[in-house]
């Protein structure tokens, strides 16, 4: 049988539909199949998500507002590309609302050979949202950087490629101190291991961390986890268990604290093609759930 993203997007949403209590978020609206790492507004009014075309050939942040209770037809967010020219991935909201940050592989001023991800930001302005800003090239490297998100402080949580060799990928913060970021640090053991970590979503209190591993001790490829910061100390983190984690892939986390909501992403490769499913999906969520 010819595969159709469309068909495929529909037998996962069935599937999705039979584990209990996930849901697919605004099926046919904003989710179709092609589509992950979904960012709500504080106010639940304006949704940023990447269009992946279910191959990753194109990535593009596009964006929503909710009007009378109905989310409408999606455009391109100004600050990302509408031709394809570069890639955009990972919108999240600051907690004010007033701030989205994201990943880009666009040219970066003074950096010609740059080629990896680095993170921007787009302002909340009274005529809408800013083109894209560089956040510098202290929190910046010719390292790629992805998955960017904010405590109230300003301080950045997000993935990086590791240096130290121990795994592909790890999860450093970046402190906002006067106004400015300071080199990112490797926030280390139990959170990061020799496996891949990558996708932090950091909570506005900045005590708890939601990220996925690819600890083979998972139920999936990539499976979210949970680790909560005590006496600056990271506890021992927590497999977030079905039906949150599944046999697919689950990562792009992100916690909606007034809607008590876990948004997510998961993915389904398509056997003998190199196309895929990912679908914007949700939970309700308790974060005392899963605390000691």
């Amino acid at each position: 049988m010819k595969f159709t993203l469309l068909a495929a997007a529909l037998l996962f949403m069935q599937t999705l539909i039979a584990q209990q209590r996930v849901q697919v978020f605004e099926p046919g609206i904003i989710s179709s199949g092609g589509q992950f790492g979904l960012t709500i507004s504080p106010d639940s009014k304006t949704a940023f998500w990447v269009y992946s075309n279910g191959a990753r050939d194109t990535l593009q942040i596009m964006q929503s507002v909710k009007r009378n209770g109905k989310w409408q037809k999606p455009v391109t967010a100004v600050f990302s590309t509408r031709t394809a020219a570069w890639k955009d991935i990972d919108p999240i909201f600051t907690p004010d609302g007033k701030t989205v940050l994201f990943q880009s592989n666009r040219a970066v001023p003074g950096k010609p050979n740059r080629k990896g991800f680095d993170i921007w930001a787009s302002h909340l302005t009274k005529d809408g949202w800013s083109e894209a800003v560089h956040l510098g090239n202290v929190i910046n490297s010719d390292s790629s950087e992805s998955y960017a998100s904010a405590t109230r402080k300003g301080d950045i949580y997000f993935m990086k490629s590791n240096e130290d060799g121990k795994g592909s990928s790890d999860i450093y913060v970046s402190r906002f101190v006067k106004g400015s970021y300071q080199t990112p640090i490797n926030i280390g053991a139990p959170v990061n291991t020799t496996a891949r970590e990558s996708n932090p979503f950091i909570s506005p209190k900045g005590n708890y961390i939601i990220y996925f591993s690819s600890d083979p001790k998972g139920l999936g490829e990539v499976d979210l986890y949970i680790s909560f910061y005590k006496n600056g100390k990271w506890s021992e983190p927590k497999n977030l268990g079905a039906p949150i984690n599944s046999a697919d892939a689950e990562f792009c986390p992100f916690v909606h604290e007034k809607e008590k909501r876990l948004y997510f992403s998961r993915q389904q490769k398509i056997t003998g093609s190199n196309r895929m499913v990912e679908e914007l999906v949700w939970i309700p969520f308790d974060v005392n759930t899963y605390r000691n």
